[in-house]
This record gives structure tokens, C-alpha cells and sequence, in this order.
């Protein structure tokens, strides 16, 4: 059994390639016989609005992909499902990783960062060289010496040495933090909490042990396995899937609206876009209509093998 989960964030309206993702997270959980968390990512402000939300869940639904916990109305144990209500958690988090010694305030910008990148240097990647780390790491740095008029993020400092875990998809990664990420962010400049800390957190608190996701992320998930160890906690296992291309080999996003949600559910059944899916990666020889339901005792992960970075859509 593996408790897994879907994570979207409410910034628009679900496209294929996030139903994917949701379809196999949940077959996932349903064929191991465990829980399916629907937990929402708000923690852009600007972005994130509550009516997505509740038209994800609509979609969910459509889908016939339920939920065990979580929401806009779910409350656990360990609160609300909503990342924008989870905050003391994260400062909590965040409080025992500065009493480590491993972390460090940072007021470079952007800017400056990829101006010190080499060329091709990160295939796109911005890796931090340090500029703001302190010599005597690692220590407790005193925050209160800090010039509070210049707003810094918070960062930590990664350690020279590979991250090593294993994806049920991708097989087994090693990823040297200092050379492919460096040190990474935690707690915005601007006080918002980064991606890496709250899906830490959260997912440990949620008792989550298998998250599934696009192998865009996979970088993250050392990044993340690196979080847990030093929080002490143990990290989920990880499933990081093929992203859906369109016909000219583009990676869909929100702005696809011919795979959006809205024009799916107009021109095809949930039967239609089900089977689409589950032919895509071979849980049926064929697209043919199906429910999600009907595909859990096909489910199995080798069937993903030998992994693939992007399918293109037919």
C-alpha cells in the first residue's frame, strides 16, 4: 500500500498533460490498495485563485479520479490542504534548518546570478555559486547582524557529495547538488515560501510515500531528498513520467487551450480521454474508450520502461 497524492497548483485550468500526471498517481495509489491526497499548491498569491480550485476538483471528478483526503475543504490531522494555510509549518521547518548551521540570508538577484553562469554551462539551469555563503558554515548564522534593510532570501548550503535515490520510471539517479543546483532557496526575498521547503514539509506531514510527477522535476527530487534527511524525515519514493508534447514536440502548458479541460470536456467523453491516455503508455495496445477504474488491475509501473522523456501526442 503507498499513500500518493496530486498536487496542482490553481493557476488556471488543468490541461492533458496534468491529467496524466493525476491518472497515474491515482492508479498508483488504487492499485497498491492505498490513499489518494488531493492537496492544492496556492502559494503564488498573485496567480493562485480558489474558483481554479474548485474547477480542478470538478475535473477530478469528471475524470472519476476521487480523492481519500484533502481539498478546499479537507482537514487533516495535520491541517488544512491548502498550502496557503500551511505557514507555521513551513516556519517551523524552516527554524530547525537555521539551527543546523546550513543556512545563509542572500540578497543576490537573478540577474545577477546568470550573469556569473558560463555559457551552456547549466543547459538552462541557474546554479547559485555561492556568492552570499558565509565563510564559517556550518554554524548558526546570526540573522540579527543582517542589514534589514536590504531584503535577502534564505538559502542552504548543499553539501559537496551525491544524492543518490532511485525513480520507479528513470531507474536509479545520482545527482551532486553543488555542481548541478547549488545552493537553493527556501524562503523567498520577498517572503514567500519556496517549492522545495513547503512540498517537504507537506508531504512528510501527509504522511505521503509516493509522489508522481513530470520528469521536468526530477532535478527536485534530490533537491527534496536532500530536505528530508536533514529534517530527519524519510523521503517518498518518486515517479517522474514522460511529458505530454503536442504533434510539434512541445511540452503542453495552460496556454494549450485546444488540450485544456475546458475544450476537452466539450469535445470528447471522459471514456475517450482515458483511453487516450492509457494508450500513450501502453496500459492498453490501442487508444479505445475506457474508464480509470477499469485500467487499475492493468496497472504497473514496468510498463513505463525503458523511460522516455516526452510523448508526443498522435
Amino acid at each position: 500500500m503507498a499513500t500518493g497524492r496530486f498536487a496542482p497548483s490553481p493557476t488556471g485550468r488543468m490541461h492533458l498533460g496534468n491529467v496524466f500526471t493525476a491518472l497515474m498517481s491515482w492508479l498508483s495509489a488504487r492499485a497498491s490498495g492505498g490513499k489518494w491526497i488531493l492537496r492544492i499548491e496556492d502559494l503564488d498569491p498573485q496567480r493562485s485563485r480558489l474558483d481554479y480550485a474548485r474547477i480542478i476538483e470538478d475535473d477530478l471528478c469528471w475524470l472519476g479520479l476521487d480523492w481519500d483526503e484533502g481539498g478546499l475543504d479537507g482537514r487533516g490531522v495535520n491541517g488544512s490542504y491548502l498550502q496557503s494555510l500551511r505557514h507555521d509549518f513551513y516556519r517551523e521547518a524552516l527554524s530547525r534548518l537555521m539551527e543546523s548551521g546550513m543556512t545563509y540570508p542572500c540578497t543576490c538577484r537573478r540577474a545577477d546570478i546568470m550573469a556569473s553562469q558560463a555559457p551552456h554551462q547549466s543547459d538552462g539551469r541557474v546554479i547559485y555559486r555561492g556568492t552570499c555563503r558565509p565563510d564559517c558554515l556550518p554554524a548558526p548564522y546570526d540573522y540579527s547582524a543582517h542589514d534589514e534593510g536590504r531584503k535577502a532570501a534564505v538559502r542552504i548550503a548543499v553539501p559537496e557529495e551525491d544524492i543518490l535515490f532511485d525513480d520507479l520510471v528513470f531507474g536509479p539517479q545520482s545527482v551532486n547538488l553543488a555542481r548541478e543546483c547549488g545552493d537553493f532557496i527556501l524562503r523567498r526575498a520577498d517572503g514567500a515560501w519556496a517549492y522545495q521547503l513547503a512540498v517537504v514539509v507537506d508531504d512528510a506531514a501527509m504522511g505521503v510515500e509516493e509522489v508522481v510527477r513530470g520528469c521536468d522535476l526530477l532535478l527536485s527530487a534530490a533537491q527534496q531528498t536532500f530536505l528530508f534527511r536533514q529534517l530527519g524525515l524519510e523521503p517518498p519514493r518518486y515517479a517522474h513520467l514522460p511529458l505530454i508534447c503536442n504533434r510539434d514536440g512541445v511540452r503542453l502548458s495552460k496556454r494549450d487551450q485546444s488540450m485544456s479541460m475546458e475544450e476537452l470536456r466539450k469535445r470528447h467523453t471522459v471514456e475517450e480521454v482515458i483511453g487516450l491516455l492509457a494508450s500513450l503508455v501502453g496500459l492498453i495496445p490501442e487508444a479505445a474508450p475506457c474508464t480509470a477504474a477499469s485500467l487499475i488491475p492493468l496497472f504497473s509501473w514496468s510498463k513505463f520502461h525503458p523511460a522516455q522523456e516526452r510523448i508526443i501526442m498522435p
